[in-house]
This record gives structure tokens, C-alpha cells and sequence, in this order.
């Protein structure tokens, strides 16, 4: 069975609340940005504007994206734990990877970025009591109730997601 290069780990799948889950989790969030940078070690220009599958995003864009995202996931968990059911923002993650500062910008900005922000976003939700990961947020694009559970889980998948996409490509041409 081939795999499919878009969801080279499998697409999210929502897991029960266990606190042995959390805390993988929770060091999924933590070390996310060593991950990601192993990931693209060593890669030239040309490499980095590969995409990682055919109509799919270059490293690059992936790399900037990941910041993108993870920034309005710190902002939808502090809206989360600091309101009660508070709507998030959605927003347009594939015109975000078209503008100009993805394609001017090198990814060690972003990587730093996501390490400070990720240390950030570690701190504030790793002391959270079972309980508080019942608090929601709503998505107004899906127009349901996200808890900060469902979310810690699809956060996490989502950072391994697209390291697994770079580490794929970089298997299957031999980098």
C-alpha cells in the first residue's frame, strides 16, 4: 500500500483525555521546533524551494507555515484558558503562504520564532488541571465547539505532520 504524501503520518485522529496522552503530547509541543529544525538541516536554496509533493508547498513554505499556524494556536489556547467558549480566528493559511515575507525571509526566522514561542506556549498550558482541558474555543469556519484537549492533539499531530512531509521528501530524493 503506497502512501499518501499529504498525510505521510496519518491524519488527526482525536484521542481520549489520559493523562499519560497529555503528557506526550504536551513534550510533542515542547520539542516541536528541534524536530522541525533536524528536519531541514543542511538543505540548499534549491532544496528548500522543493515542493514536498507535486502541487504541494516547497519546504519553505512549509517551514514559515508552521510558525504561521503554531502563533494562532498560542493565541486561540491563551483565548481558551482566559474566556470562557471565546471564538477563535480563522484564517487563510494558503494565501498567508503566497505573501511576500515567506518567500523573503529565510526559515531560520521562523525556526526561531518557534522556539521562543513554543517555549512560550509549553509553559502556559503544562500545569493546566484536567478539568481546564475541557474549556473550549470555537471555530467559526468548522461551527463547532474545538475543547484545548482536542486541540493539544491536533496541535501536536500538526507540527509532526508537516516534519514527517519534509523528512519524507528528503528519503525519497536521497538528501
Amino acid at each position: 500500500m503506497t502512501q499518501d504524501p499529504r498525510y505521510p503520518i496519518g491524519k488527526y485522529e482525536p484521542q481520549p483525555f489520559s493523562r499519560k496522552q497529555k503528557e506526550k503530547w504536551l513534550l510533542d509541543i515542547e520539542f516541536l521546533p528541534q524536530e522541525l529544525e533536524r528536519a531541514v538541516l543542511n538543505l540548499d536554496a534549491s532544496q528548500l524551494h522543493t515542493p514536498y509533493r507535486e502541487g504541494g508547498w516547497t519546504i519553505r513554505q512549509l517551514v514559515h507555515h508552521v510558525a504561521d499556524s503554531h502563533m494562532n494556536a498560542y493565541i486561540r489556547f491563551k483565548l481558551g484558558i482566559t474566556e470562557n467558549n471565546p471564538t477563535i480566528k480563522p484564517y487563510e493559511e494558503k494565501d498567508w503562504a503566497l505573501l511576500a515575507d515567506v518567500e523573503s525571509v529565510p526559515i531560520n526566522v521562523s525556526l526561531t520564532l518557534l522556539h521562543a514561542l513554543h517555549q512560550r506556549w509549553y509553559q502556559a498550558i503544562k500545569g493546566l488541571s484536567d478539568a481546564d482541558w475541557n474549556r473550549t474555543v470555537v471555530h467559526p469556519e468548522h461551527g463547532r465547539q474545538m475543547s484545548l484537549w482536542f486541540l493539544l492533539g491536533l496541535y501536536a499531530w500538526h507540527g509532526k505532520h508537516h516534519t514527517a512531509h519534509i523528512t519524507s521528501l528528503r528519503e525519497s530524493k536521497g538528501w
